[in-house]
């Protein structure tokens, strides 16, 4: 009863949040986005294969995925099926409902043929800052040298000024819509999403407020574990 009391407490304010998301995006895909992912896939052409991509989460309601996660594992697959990289490192915690992120897309793209041998989980990022820079690490220390994100043209040009920041050694592989269209149709595996339930979880916003959340989001958080 606690796991269904959660969702419909939550669903709402979530999905709504989930809406805001990708009308945003659906902006981009039509506008600058759709140029800055060419750009940057024609980029990644000319130096693949990469020895990771990172993957980074998004939030699962349960039963299944919504088309922002959908997105951005498809597009990983499809990098991986193409020859530009030889792991896929999938980011993200149980963060805003109980599931931990990155196992759910492992979930889905193990159903969609990638072996499990080739896929990594950062299960501790909660913010896309925090996506990139926990999978950079567990990259670098995996022997990984050649390192790019994958996921979506509003994500990757969000996060580019941390990467600056930070001076991470990663490319950016944006989602190619043009062949996204193609993979989209009704692409829906079924998954035991249980197996990525987190007992007794509380989400992020009843233990952070919006200005400690929206710190998060910049970077603060990680100023403990830079040397």
């Amino acid at each position: 009863m606690k796991k269904n009391s959660f969702l419909q407490k939550n669903t709402t304010k979530i999905s709504f949040k989930y809406t805001v998301f990708i009308l945003i995006f659906i902006f981009l895909q039509q506008s600058c986005g759709i140029r800055y992912a060419e750009k940057k896939f024609a980029l990644a052409q000319t130096k693949k294969p990469y020895d990771a991509i990172i993957v980074p989460g998004y939030p699962f309601e349960g039963n299944h995925w919504n088309d922002v996660m959908k997105i951005r594992v498809l597009w990983s697959v499809y990098l991986y099926k193409q020859g530009f990289t030889k792991k896929i490192i999938f980011s993200g915690a149980a963060v805003y409902t109980p599931y931990t992120e990155s196992e759910i897309m492992k979930m889905y793209a193990e159903k969609l043929g990638i072996p499990d041998s080739c896929i990594l989980v950062e299960s501790k990022a909660e913010h896309s800052v925090e996506n990139l820079y926990f999978s950079n690490i567990l990259a670098r220390n995996s022997g990984f040298k050649k390192i790019a994100m994958a996921s979506d043209p509003f994500q990757s040009k969000m996060i580019k000024g941390f990467r600056r920041r930070y001076k991470l050694d990663v490319d950016f592989i944006p989602a190619n819509f043009n062949t996204l269209d193609t993979m989209m149709g009704n692409t829906d595996p079924t998954i035991d999403f249980q197996k990525a339930f987190v007992p007794n979880f509380i989400p992020i916003t009843e233990r952070h407020s919006k200005w400690q959340r929206f710190r998060g989001t910049l970077g603060h958080n990680l100023k403990k574990f830079k040397n």
